[in-house]
């Protein structure tokens, strides 16, 4: 699929971090390719904590976002669904591993770890520069209409 998931599932979306129309959001923009979902991003001045170096919370950010569509998309896949369950993050751990350089594009890659009918675990890294500088953790549960964020990304 070459369609982010963004575009295709939530064109409308207004979230911080993955949001198509949230002009001063980070705008991820989610691949599939294989099992992984993959992005490739492009940090501005504004987002970096230092002279070179990205900020560790928009680091955590885009992994936390971009795992979340991972979850989203092969939860969709289970369920031989059209479209993904409305999905949040039940919880997620970041480690930064070292400064992430803004000078050149930033990789994300995600896979699902487990997938169960209503949630998945999902692992992510974030690379730039040809080394990892952040891993994530997460889960990510599928919620129902009534949930406060029930399509509200």
């Amino acid at each position: 699929m070459t369609e982010a998931l963004q575009d295709r599932y939530a064109p409308n979306g207004t979230c911080f971090g993955c949001g198509p129309k949230n002009a001063r959001g980070l705008r991820i923009k989610s691949r599939v390719s294989g099992d992984d979902v993959v992005a490739t991003w492009h940090a501005e001045k504004f987002h970096e904590a230092f002279e070179g170096a990205l900020s560790g919370g928009i680091a955590g950010t885009l992994l936390d976002c971009h795992s979340n569509w991972t979850a989203a998309y092969h939860l969709m896949r289970r369920a031989n669904a059209d479209t993904p369950p409305c999905t949040v993050t039940a919880e997620y751990a970041v480690k930064l591993l070292r400064p992430t350089p803004t000078s050149d594009a930033i990789e994300l890659i995600a896979r699902p770890v487990e997938v169960t009918d209503d949630r998945a675990i999902v692992e992510a890294e974030l690379r730039a520069g040809g080394k990892v500088c952040a891993a994530a953790r997460g889960t990510f549960v599928a919620v129902q209409p009534g949930h406060p964020a029930y399509h509200r990304w």
